[in-house]
């Protein structure tokens, strides 16, 4: 598999489909793993987790998981702990992980990933529910500012 343009996805998630749509936009075509289907190897995700700089807790999604059942806010778990609850339930893989060859990144919000295309937006972009995104001109708009 490519490792220059990438997007860990679930086409079932909102945010997940905004970014591949601005992916899009780019005029990219990333490889998609849709990561419930096919999960990062531990050593994949680790790895992810070391690019994007931030704590593997970082990475764990709470809502619609086993997140509570399985206690995984108790702050004693370690990183490998952690790692472990994300390769026995991918469901807690916080979505979508962006790969590019300017970074990886967590992008939610889904404009974020606009901070790591190599290539600028084509043109107008709104999310699915109707905030505007990107411009007609391919700028990104302002928070609470119509294109």
């Amino acid at each position: 598999m490519t490792t220059s343009f990438i997007i860990y996805h679930n086409p079932a998630c909102g945010t997940s489909r905004n970014v591949l749509g601005l992916i899009g936009n780019s005029s990219e075509e990333p490889t998609i793993v849709e990561y419930l289907k096919t999960p990062p190897s531990r050593e994949e995700l680790s790895d992810l987790i070391r690019r994007m700089g931030v704590p593997v807790r970082h990475v764990l999604r709470q809502k619609g998981t086993p997140y509570a059942a399985l206690g995984l806010g108790d702050p004693a778990l370690t990183d490998g702990q952690l790692l472990d609850a994300m390769m026995a339930h991918p469901i807690l893989i916080n979505r979508p992980i962006v790969v590019t060859p300017l970074g990886v990144k967590l992008c939610r919000p889904s404009e974020t990933v606009l901070d790591i295309l190599p290539n600028p937006q084509r043109g107008a972009f709104d999310k699915e529910d109707g905030e505007p995104v990107v411009d007609e001109r391919g700028h990104r708009v302002a928070k609470g500012v119509a294109a």
